[in-house]
């Protein structure tokens, strides 16, 4: 355990460690963000999709 500690001490007291630990922090707003577009543009195709299959049963189809 005491080796553990020391090791995650030393990599933050290095700057290379501040730095990655930064950038992790970025990459992880940025795949959050990512996803959660994603998400909103799957449920807005799959709204518009319904509304427009809709208007072609009941204008177009019969």
């Amino acid at each position: 355990m005491k080796a553990v500690m020391s090791t995650v001490r030393a990599f933050a007291r290095e700057e290379d460690g501040v730095a990655l630990t930064e950038y992790l922090v970025l990459l992880g707003l940025l795949i959050g963000g990512v996803v959660l577009a994603v998400t909103n543009a799957g449920t807005n195709m799959a709204t518009v999709w319904g509304q427009w299959g809709t208007w072609w049963t009941t204008t177009v189809a019969p």
